[in-house]
């Protein structure tokens, strides 16, 4: 078995701590961003899942500055055990999806502050083009940058359902694109979209074991509030998982992962005034420790049926 540190998986903290030496602690941002799936460029209710909010319900506020933002995120974080490294998480809605000129304040700002390590992107893998990849190339040589890519399921079924806006072929060249320049990949996928089997969600996996990505998020999918995915709830009722289903499953997922592909997340924890299904999910602590006693339990680690 592989280790990395007390987890059967290769988690991000582990890479953060073994580059570091200490933890290092994420505040996600609002750059003030839209999305061509609201725009009108692709469409204007943003994919399926996605709130008012563009994935952004624990951002900082779009009406303060990435300055005061990072500020505010520092004394909170600050305020309740000692702090000295950051990664600046431009999280709201499409973080590339700009004119050059504005981005490159956007992303020079959240570098300045010393204490910033890394500057994480998420962003859509056809809003990439040629101008923002330079600029992110810059960026990259005077502090990392991430980019994390929301593919969420390569089926192409479940992408036109969820309305995804963008082919396979997009995705693999922004990957390919990106990591031509050096810059570390992070790849979103969603577990439990309605009508894919654990199967199809596996393929999921093993297409991106696959791929040149350096970490991957396993996102479970939440029924938000105002979303059209809650309207297609209540009207056609899809499963959803109950926790000791999304447990078993996520140890499949894990057991057959690339182990040297880094996990960023394993579960999600939507704002609980938003959140209508499954509730379960809204104690995160309590999956994550679940988890961990299950892997244990049926000795599963992060790759252990990768090479088989």
């Amino acid at each position: 078995m592989i280790r990395w540190g007390e987890k059967r998986y290769h988690s991000m903290d582990y890479d953060l701590k073994t580059a570091y030496g200490e933890k290092v602690y994420k505040i996600t941002l609002d750059g003030g961003m839209t999305c061509p799936n609201r725009d009108g460029t692709l469409g204007h209710g943003g994919c399926i899942f996605c709130s008012s909010e563009g994935s952004g319900d624990f951002a900082g506020s779009r009406a303060c500055s990435i300055s005061e933002q990072i500020a505010a995120g520092k004394r909170e974080l600050s305020g309740k055990r000692p702090v000295h490294s950051y990664i600046a998480y431009l999280q709201a809605y499409t973080n590339t999806y700009a004119p050059v000129c504005r981005l490159e304040e956007l992303y020079m700002e959240a570098i300045a502050d010393p204490e910033v390590r890394i500057l994480s992107i998420a962003t859509r893998p056809d809003c990439l083009g040629t101008d923002v990849l330079e600029l992110l190339g810059r960026i990259n040589r005077i502090k990392p940058v991430w980019i994390e890519l929301g593919l969420q399921t390569i089926h192409p079924a479940t992408a036109r359902y969820i309305r995804r806006g963008y082919e396979l072929p997009v995705f693999e060249k922004a990957v390919r694109d990106l990591r031509s320049m050096g810059i570390t990949v992070i790849v979103h996928t969603i577990l439990y979209l309605p009508g894919e089997t654990n199967e199809q969600m596996l393929e999921t996996v093993d297409y991106l074991n696959r791929m040149d990505i350096q970490g991957i998020k396993l996102q479970l999918l939440h029924i938000l509030k105002g979303t059209d995915l809650a309207l297609e709830y209540e009207r056609h009722p899809f499963p959803v998982p109950d926790m000791e289903d999304y447990i078993q499953f996520l140890g499949m997922c894990i057991s057959r992962l690339n182990p040297q592909t880094a996990i960023h997340r394993l579960t999600g924890d939507g704002p609980s005034e938003l959140l209508i299904a499954p509730l379960w999910s809204s104690n995160k602590r309590t999956v994550l420790n679940t988890l961990h006693r299950y892997l244990k339990e049926q000795d599963i680690w992060q790759g252990k049926e990768y090479y088989d």
